[in-house]
């Protein structure tokens, strides 16, 4: 019973798969299904209904002349008056053309033709009507249909035109089945393509958010359900943007403050003799106290007043390549693809800067390593250092956190490295992973939308 119950569940899930995806493709689908099954059946019923009835009753008036023709044959005497006379009849009454000819056998049956309503109509009449052995053609000659009738001593061949036996006229119909649908999935494809553009602007509208770029020119249009949500998007927008500017005025606020007490203790401190053995101490105290306070203010303020913009990314890993030489790193950079890519220039530098700061900490060899593909950018920076244990690796991103192993992320640091530069990365709409190294190192890639 499960695989009875199953089959249909993967039929459905298959037919699933080969569905279209996109919103435009499914309503284009939805629409013209039910209009094609509906001309389909239309065009059946009409065709078994009507037109066959029409081409049965054409075929019936045929064989009744015909019927006519043979029984004053066989009535009246086989003579070429005979035969002359029905000639005349049939040709200027009937609108038959026929002649008689020697007794012979009739030509084998061919094969039905694949549309062969008047075949079956036209032979199913003279089987009836008249009752004597035939042969008939209805695809010889485009505009004749041929009939042979075997009689006692001849063999009576019969040409009438198509239009009489069959409803040639049915083709109008079809042609206009064909041009009203063709009209009317020509003003659903427009009708639909006007209504999934709002959609599409409101999604292209969201992804240069969440990517951090400057959104413009962006208002509610389209259907009553569209703008509703268009608007609910703006007001998130502008709540976003509001709760940045309050923080970004607060820390402000906080970062003046802080920075004036420090300069009271640097004061202080220079008031201090040099060679007393409380002055180092202090010394580096305020220093540790004022990186640390920068780094968390970095971490909190983040980069959102900054406007993306297109950026040489080549170029920057370049800059990175030279920084890590000049403090005694072997370090190498490579780049794939077009390097001009639209981001927040500052804030992914210091995203990129915080991963390679974290490798020249703990190894030798840094290799940075850029490609642009069609839809992402990805910055890999591999070293040769201890490494991270894997079960380690999603912890490291937390504020604040540091390793009891050999490799500490922030050593001599404020454990906020990494956790900036993947709040950068996700700021761009993309994400920051770590792997193992080919070097023997750690990895950290580097992805985000184009």
């Amino acid at each position: 019973m499960r695989e009875l119950a199953a089959g249909p569940g993967r039929v459905l899930s298959a037919l699933g798969d080969r569905m279209p995806k996109g919103l435009y493709a499914r309503s284009l689908l939805i629409i013209i299904t039910p209009m094609v099954l509906l001309q389909a059946i239309v065009t059946y019923m009409f065709m078994e209904k009507y037109w066959q009835g029409v081409t049965a009753r054409l075929s019936a008036a045929t064989t009744k002349d015909i019927a006519a023709i043979v029984e004053l044959y066989q009535q009246m005497p086989h003579d070429k008056g005979t035969t002359d006379l029905l000639q005349l009849v049939a040709q200027k009454q009937l609108a038959l053309g026929i002649e008689f000819r020697p007794l012979e056998d009739l030509p084998p049956r061919g094969a039905r033709p694949f549309f062969d309503i008047l075949d079956q109509a036209l032979s199913d009449e003279i089987r009836m009507r008249i009752g004597l052995p035939f042969w008939i053609d209805t695809v010889g000659r485009s505009d004749f249909v041929e009939i042979r009738v075997k009689l006692d001593d001849a063999v009576l061949r019969v040409f009438a035109r198509r239009s009489q036996t069959f409803a040639s006229n049915s083709y109008i119909y079809l042609l206009w089945m064909l041009g009203s649908s063709l009209i009317l999935i020509t003003v659903a494809i427009l009708f639909l393509r006007n209504q999934i553009r709002p959609i599409q602007q409101l999604a292209n509208a969201a992804q240069d958010f969440g990517k951090g770029r400057d959104v413009q020119n962006f208002r509610p249009r389209g259907a009553r359900e569209v703008r509703q949500a268009a608007s609910a998007f703006i007001e998130m927008r502008r709540r976003v943007e509001r709760a940045f500017e309050q923080r970004t005025a607060m820390l402000n606020g906080v970062s003046h403050d802080m920075r004036t007490i420090l300069t009271r203790f640097k004061l202080s401190l220079a008031l201090l003799d040099e060679n007393s053995p409380e002055y180092e101490d202090l010394q580096k105290d305020v220093d540790e106290m004022s990186r640390m306070l920068e780094a968390y203010l970095a971490f909190a303020r983040g980069d959102a007043a900054e406007q993306a913009e297109p950026t040489d990314i080549a170029a920057l890993l370049e800059e990175l390549r030279a920084n890590a030489i000049r403090q005694g790193q072997d370090a190498r950079v490579s780049f794939q693809g077009d390097p001009i890519v639209v981001v927040r220039p500052d804030a992914f530098r210091r995203c990129l800067t915080n991963l390679v700061s974290n490798a020249q900490r703990f190894a030798r060899t840094i290799l940075i390593t850029g490609v642009r593909e069609q839809r992402y950018l990805i910055v890999t920076v591999d070293d040769d250092g201890p490494g991270v244990p894997e079960e380690s690796r999603e912890d490291v991103f937390k504020p604040f956190f540091r390793l009891d192993e050999a490799r500490n992320q922030d050593h001599g640091g404020t454990g906020l490295g990494l956790a900036i530069a993947r709040d950068i990365a996700r700021f761009h709409g993309g994400d920051i992973t770590l792997a193992t190294s080919p070097l023997g190192g750690l990895r950290a890639n580097v992805r985000i939308p184009v």
